[in-house]
């Protein structure tokens, strides 16, 4: 088949900055991109938080550059028939980067000894005694035989499970729901925990790369804090409430844990002598931030185009090859004989479907056509009007080649 051939342009809302690499990935020949835009049909979102903005009434879809989705009202988009995108992975060496480096600030108490150099005065002479007599207050581990314990092993818990095996560590990990694919990217070197108490039980660093839902709320608590060797260290990097900071407060104080490093400062914990807060630097490189608004925008632009779903946070994965210059995209309750009824609606125009996808996902599906002629507007208004259909909209003409 040939490129799709749009009648109008797509426009899409930005909420906040977007890489320019990924709206590269957007001609302008066929989109329209503002960050002052009524009525869109899709819209870019980094941080800016969705959840009391009004959805635009003729919305499609929502592209996160990022891997969170917290800032966006998933369950209300989803019963409207609007798949949320988000980017899982592509920031994952970053987040990498950045927990390697916060084991080794708080194995070797990297912070506090810069901070100490940074306030001495006088001489030369008296500079060079007040370090060597002050060195000693700092000593701190190697990382080589120490145990690192991982929560999650989605893109970025895989990245830094293998990164600390080849920096020596024993490593563990904790995922009940680890994918097949993710399983092959883990070095086999990784251990797998028996539950969440067995990794912290057998932890010297404890690190988290798990999305924050109901259940992972204060998942590192007191109880499982009272677990860990002592002068155990805690990373955070992933959501700020999956770690209760009262609990971590204490643990500290008590000498439990030795350091916290967080990416999530607060008044609780900021200015705490054995915590080291970041501004929230996970994915804060030239890098990832390209990486993910290019993967965000090419799954926009495919779903726009041709119905395709990948890396939807709310829907299933739903890709299929064009096969005809027609398509049409539905979206809908995931309740029986609603392929039927679609069916029925466009045979009674005698138009037949070459080419079929519908999958489904949780209380959601999602079907894929390919007619051999286009849909006229009266069967259209006819399918959009079949209960439990939350979405049903032709998508652009493909040229034939």
């Amino acid at each position: 088949m040939g490129k799709a051939a749009m009648a109008q342009r797509f426009k899409i809302l930005t909420l906040n900055s977007i890489a320019p690499e990924g709206l590269a990935r957007l001609p302008a020949e066929y989109y329209e991109v503002s960050a002052k835009m009524a009525n869109p049909d899709a819209i870019l979102v980094r941080s800016h938080d969705m959840h009391d903005m009004a959805v635009p009434e003729n919305l499609l879809a929502v592209g996160r550059a990022g891997a969170g989705v917290n800032n966006i009202p998933v369950p209300a988009l989803t019963t409207k028939g609007i798949p949320v995108f988000n980017a899982p992975g592509a920031n994952a060496n970053a987040v990498k980067e950045l927990v390697v480096a916060a084991m080794l600030l708080a194995a070797r108490n990297l912070v506090g000894a810069w901070d100490y150099v940074r306030k001495l005065e006088g001489s030369d002479a008296e500079i060079a005694a007040a370090v060597e007599a002050g060195k000693k207050t700092f000593v701190g581990f190697e990382l080589p035989g120490r145990t690192l314990g991982v929560i999650g092993l989605g893109a970025i818990g895989v990245e830094v499970a293998n990164a600390a095996l080849a920096l020596g560590m024993n490593v563990i990990g904790y995922d009940p729901k680890i994918t097949v694919r993710r399983a092959w990217q883990l070095s086999s070197g990784v251990e797998q925990a028996a539950s969440l108490e067995d990794l912290f039980r057998r932890s010297n660093i404890v690190t988290s790369h798990i999305p924050l839902v109901a259940e992972t709320r204060g998942l590192v608590n007191a109880e499982r804090l009272k677990l860990l060797k002592k002068g155990a260290i805690i990373l955070n990097f992933a959501r700020h409430a999956i770690v209760d900071d009262a609990a971590v407060v204490e643990a500290l104080d008590s000498g439990q844990l030795s350091t916290y490093v967080t990416d999530f400062p607060t008044p609780q914990i900021k200015g705490h002598a054995k915590v080291v807060c970041l501004p929230h630097l996970g994915a804060s490189t030239y890098e990832a931030e390209e990486n993910c608004a290019v993967m965000v925008a090419d799954n926009l632009r495919d779903f726009l185009e041709n119905g395709n779903i990948r890396h939807s946070v709310n829907f299933p994965e739903a890709i299929l090859a064009r096969t005809r210059p027609h398509r049409l995209a539905i979206s809908n309750a995931n309740v029986p004989n609603m392929v039927g009824q679609v069916s029925t609606a466009l045979a009674e125009q005698d138009l037949n479907i070459a080419d079929l996808l519908n999958v489904s996902r949780d209380n959601v599906a999602h079907t894929i056509l390919d007619l051999d002629g286009p849909i006229n507007d009266a069967t259209l208004a006819r399918i959009q009007a079949i209960k439990g259909i939350l979405c049903a909209r032709v998508l652009p003409v493909l040229e034939e080649s």
